[in-house]
């Protein structure tokens, strides 16, 4: 029977239109262009332009705007530990290639690695050369170090064995309540094993499993609009809260870090994205509305489940997406060291503490390490920063007070980068791994976010 005139016109768009991924079986839906009135990005903007404006004028009202931007945390951190779960149990499960995942996971630490070296060494150099705590010559006598004395009091000691003890959680259920990505990456990778182990028999679990991935991610996609809530809260508090006076007072640090973020962005992540055939400004246009939230909120956390699905619909396989983004949440921070190098030596130029080239490599060889427990959530490189200077021993930890009123504005800079950083990572590792679509990857760079999918656009 000969096919109809409709049939033959219809295979050609049907090809246009549907791809088929040999590799994960899934099958890529047409994109439908939402209006541009109903992107979520758009509201995101507005959200923060009002929070902007409420905290200029009404810095008092915009501090009590918080709890609106710590309630979207909460909501989003509630999901991580299971979406991360689910998504590494089956993603390696189905795999069913054991020294498949070990070899992704090395090819993953050692693109971290380099990457993070990279960024560190940047920010010293950086620093260095337009010193911006030069002519401060601050004396901590006439500092009031009150508001740091819960950081610098019993700061952690970096070691290799206390990292390596802290990824193994205290009970099963201990990694799901305490919120640590590694520890939940472990078990993660516990379980897969055992079930691909159990053989046939698991595939109840592992389909069950997949099922509450989906659901998982649909209530990201419900969670998500109340982003522009979020944002409103979370900027006007930052905005209200520390204001204009922080900025007068280290504009030369703030500025001059901003500047250092884009230098990383575009001339070391910019090659590395050219180096595997795709645009990085398209990819930072693509995941433009989780950009704007991480912005807002200073917690690339809040972005961790929208992060995941959005590459996974740039055509890069489930198990590489589930292995690199969380992993790169601890290993992979770029705009992290970034933060933490150029704090760390302005506050050794305002003290006048003289640092010279081996105590600055010996600072860089910590970093290397400490910079590995700053997770994604807000103010934890602060944190680190108070810890890594006190293992030090050289630059007085109580200085760190000079630069509280303006951390969380420097996090500004640095959580978009790490957002972006790790992006470029799992593609990377996905094209090394021949585990990434290429056509996948342009067409959607090329469309924009996908609203049938990942994407938490607003409903028309």
């Amino acid at each position: 029977m000969m096919p109809s005139r409709a049939t033959i016109d219809a295979a050609p768009r049907a090809r246009e239109y549907m791809a088929s991924d040999v590799r994960t079986n899934r099958i890529t839906t047409p994109r439908r262009t939402k209006a541009w009135y109903s992107q979520l990005w758009l509201y995101v903007l507005l959200g923060m332009i009002l929070g902007i404006a409420l905290g200029k004028f009404y810095p008092n009202a915009a501090v009590r705007m918080q709890p609106f931007g710590d309630g979207f945390i909460k909501l989003i951190r509630m999901l991580i530990a299971p979406i991360i779960f689910c998504t590494v149990v089956h993603g390696i499960a189905r795999m069913a290639n054991l020294a498949r995942v070990g070899r992704v996971a090395l090819k993953a630490i050692v693109y971290f690695e380099i990457l993070t070296t990279i960024a560190l060494i940047l920010a010293l150099v950086a620093v260095n050369v337009w010193h911006p705590g030069r002519g401060m010559n601050v004396d901590l006598s006439h500092v009031d170090t009150s508001a740091v004395k819960t950081y610098v009091a019993h700061p952690e000691n970096a070691s290799v064995t206390q990292f390596l003890m802290n990824i193994i959680p205290g009970t099963f259920v201990g990694a799901f309540t305490d919120g640590n990505v590694l520890q939940i990456l472990l078990i993660s990778v516990l379980c897969a094993f055992a079930l691909t182990q159990i053989g046939p028999r698991a595939k109840p679990v592992v389909d069950f499993i997949e099922s509450a991935t989906q659901m998982l991610f649909k209530i990201v996609g419900i969670v998500m609009w109340t982003a522009p809530i979020g944002a409103f809260g979370a900027i006007a508090f930052t905005v209200g809260k520390f204001g204009t006076g922080s900025l007068l007072s280290l504009g030369k640090l703030l500025g001059g870090f901003y500047v250092l973020c884009l230098i990383f962005i575009f001339a070391v992540l910019g090659p590395v994205a050219a180096w595997c055939g795709f645009s990085l400004i398209k990819l930072i246009r693509y995941i433009r509305e989780e950009l704007l939230i991480v912005l807002a909120t200073t917690s690339s956390e809040t972005v961790l489940p929208q992060l995941m699905k959005r590459l996974e619909d740039l055509g890069c396989e489930e198990t590489i997406v589930g292995l690199v983004i969380p992993t790169g949440y601890s290993f992979n921070l770029d705009g992290t060291c970034l933060y933490l190098a150029t704090a760390a030596i302005f506050l050794a130029q305002a003290t006048n503490t003289h640092l010279g080239l081996w105590q600055q490599l010996g600072l860089l060889a910590v970093l290397l390490l400490s910079s590995k427990g700053a997770a994604g959530v807000a103010g934890a490189a602060f944190v680190v920063l108070a810890a890594t200077i006190a293992s030090t021993g050289t630059i007085p930890v109580a200085s760190v007070a000079l630069i509280l009123g303006i951390h969380r504005l420097m996090s500004e800079g640095l959580t978009p980068t790490n957002v972006v950083g790790n992006a470029v990572a799992t593609i990377v590792v996905a094209k090394w791994e021949n585990a990434l679509d290429e056509r996948q990857l342009h067409a959607a760079l090329d469309q924009g976010p996908s609203t049938a999918a990942a994407s938490a656009s607003i409903p028309a």
